[in-house]
């Protein structure tokens, strides 16, 4: 974004990192779709970079709650030799649902069939909770600093 307004922290080392040249860099990332318009994908830091493959972590967590199976979830990229990220879930069951490699399955072929296939996570790990914020928010973080 370019313009008079927009990030500005005056007397503060992070103007530098927000304003350069005039430009606003809101570390989010958009597709600019066939009809001109903006489409949202993710923060840039949420972006997981896989086999040469953007995937944003955003589109897997909604991929992934619309299974019966799951209460809630977060995505990373975790680190991977071959790949150099792969996209690694958390996932809460919900109530009554026991974790297991049938399950793991489950939630892959879902994701593959719900979104592009490239975009499943290749490894899942559930949790009994997700790390988050007093407000709500989930403290991605938190879950790259645990893988």
């Amino acid at each position: 974004m370019k313009g008079p307004t927009g990030c500005r922290y005056l007397a503060d080392d992070r103007q530098k990192n927000y304003v350069q040249g005039g430009w606003n860099v809101t570390g989010d990332a958009y597709l600019l779709d066939d009809d001109g318009y903006f489409v949202y994908q993710a923060r840039t830091d949420d972006m997981i970079i896989s086999g040469g493959y953007n995937i944003a972590g955003p589109e897997v967590e909604s991929a992934l709650l619309l299974h019966p199976k799951v209460a809630e979830c977060g995505v990373i990229g975790a680190a991977d030799e071959e790949r150099g990220q792969i996209v690694k879930a958390f996932v809460v069951p919900k109530a009554g649902i026991e974790p297991s490699d049938a399950l793991v399955r489950e939630l892959q072929d879902f994701v593959k069939q719900t979104i592009a296939p490239y975009k499943y996570p290749r490894a899942i790990e559930f949790r009994t909770a997700l790390p988050r914020t007093e407000t709500g928010k989930l403290q991605r973080f938190k879950l790259r600093q645990a893988s």
